[in-house]
Order: C-alpha cells, then structure tokens, then sequence
C-alpha cells in the first residue's frame, strides 16, 4: 500500500487514542525496573502510575518524588505521561502536515514547469 504525505500521517495520528497510549504506558510501567521508575517519577515530579489496583498504591506509597513532601496528593504519572505524549503528537502532526503540503508545492511546480523552453537555447538545435 502507498501511503504518502496527509493520509499518512493522519492516519498515523488517529490511530493514536487515549486507550491506546494508555494501555501502551500502562504495560510498560510493569515491564521497567523500579530505578527506572523512580527516575520517571523525580524528573516528572509524580507519584505512581494510574494509582487504579493495589499494586498501583503499594507504589505510590514508595515514591521517592519532590511533589509527595510539598503535599499529601501528587499528580499520578500516568496524566502527566498522556499530556506529554499529546504535546508531542500536536508536534509531530503540525511537522507531517508541513512536509505534506510541501510535497502538493512540489508536485503543482513540478506540472507549472515541465516542458519549458530554454530561452537561451540556439532555436534550430534538435532537442
């Protein structure tokens, strides 16, 4: 299949849900090891994933963030993850749109421009 420029990238982008990217962060905060988790927790100043099960508790209750001193509730990780990813999503489709639009420029100077003559060219030459 071809795909190329806008319907590419938009069906790229729609493909892309909240359920999806939820489902997609959700499996790998289980997969990563507990440094890493931590680290993702202190640069994104956030305690826990979703905070939905047990397991989601037991690990807010471990979180190492700054937000946990300054008050009793942080933000869970998995909002501050989904607003980060939509953020660069917006990035990424306003970038896939340039480059689409170029290519309709391309194409338009492409047809405006073929088979000109060179006016310099000597008129009695064969091609």
């Amino acid at each position: 299949m071809v795909c190329g420029g806008f319907a590419c990238s938009k069906n790229a982008l729609c493909a892309l849900n909240v359920v999806y990217m939820t489902d997609v962060i959700n499996a790998s905060w289980w997969v990563m090891s507990n440094k890493t988790r931590d680290e993702l927790e202190r640069n994104f100043d956030c305690c826990g994933l979703f905070n939905l099960t047990t397991l989601d508790q037991q690990d807010y209750a471990f979180c190492t963030a700054i937000c946990k001193s300054r008050s009793p509730t942080c933000q869970m990780c998995g909002e501050k993850f989904l607003k980060h990813s939509d953020e660069a999503l917006k990035i990424l489709g306003g970038v896939g749109l340039f480059f689409s639009f170029t290519e309709i420029l391309g194409m338009w100077l492409a047809m405006r421009f073929r088979n000109q003559k060179d006016p310099r060219a000597n008129p009695s030459a064969f091609l």
